[in-house]
């Protein structure tokens, strides 16, 4: 099958969310067999993968990140009797920034089928097959490859350098400590595996370290020891935007932060909109 299977074109859009990102659209039949070598595969990988890794996997996802940063600030800091602060990173345009050969040899290490392989690499070239890096956001594989990709990172940070509060939803990745002088000196060695080991680079202006007094923002939240609200761009983007059709989704999201009076607005909002 994979001998004769040829990726058809993508058709590319772009999406606000709110950053303006480039989708690429699989025809259905491909996107049939993205999903059929996710089913396949993904078991494999999942075992390896820490707990502490959050994007696009069975329960997961961003709340249940939010929630576990929570959980190790409140554990590392005693209850907020000493001051503990988190060291933020980005990876710079990381999904442009796969490198093809370095994911094929990661997938080829765990994938014994061929056939399954070949599939594989036939979905990897069939974007930027010029340059050999890249995956295009809108494919389910790129969701998963992402996760193999970085979990070289997620082993580096918990079994070479023996973290203990670390978390990463996708290219996103935060770890916490009393310690600030620690995470300073955490900076130049992940720089460096990030470079060698997958030719990625941190994001230089999302490099931060901040105490939880100040306000952690992640995943679109900000957590501080007396509550953890809503990022202040994605309130206004939701009392912009709030409609019945995307109430019940705004309600959830306030409802795993201490938002209750905005969830009352946002309700009112909508009611209104209805009315009109």
């Amino acid at each position: 099958m994979s001998s004769r299977y040829e990726h058809g074109v993508y058709q590319p859009f772009t999406i606000c969310d709110p950053k303006q990102r480039q989708i690429h659209k699989a025809t259905v039949r491909d996107r049939l067999v993205h999903q059929a070598i996710v089913s396949a595969i993904e078991p494999l990988f999942e075992k390896r993968f820490i707990y502490d890794s959050y994007s696009c996997r069975v329960g997961k996802g961003t709340h249940a990140g939010v929630a576990r940063l929570g959980l190790f600030l409140r554990q590392a800091s005693h209850n907020n009797t000493q001051k503990v602060w988190v060291l933020k990173c980005d990876v710079r345009q990381f999904f442009a920034s796969i490198d093809h050969e370095i994911l094929m040899r990661q997938a080829e290490a765990r994938i014994d089928d061929e056939q399954t392989l070949e599939l594989l690499r036939t979905i990897l070239l069939s974007h930027n097959a010029e340059t050999g890096k890249g995956i295009p956001l809108g494919n389910v594989t790129s969701q998963l490859c992402a996760n193999i990709y970085l979990h070289e990172l997620d082993w580096f940070m918990k079994q070479t350098i023996g973290v203990k509060y670390y978390l990463r939803y996708c290219d996103d990745f935060v770890v916490v400590s009393t310690d600030k002088d620690y995470l300073i000196s955490l900076i130049e060695p992940i720089e460096r595996f990030l470079a060698e080991t997958l030719k990625l680079e941190l994001h230089p202006s999302k490099v931060s370290i901040r105490s939880w007094g100040q306000g952690i923002d992640f995943l679109g939240y900000v957590l501080r020891p007396n509550a953890t609200t809503l990022r202040t761009k994605t309130k206004r983007r939701m009392l912009s935007k709030v409609n019945s059709n995307n109430l019940s989704s705004y309600l959830g999201m306030c409802s795993h932060a201490n938002q209750y009076e905005l969830s009352q607005v946002v309700k009112l909002l909508a009611w209104n909109k209805q009315e009109y």
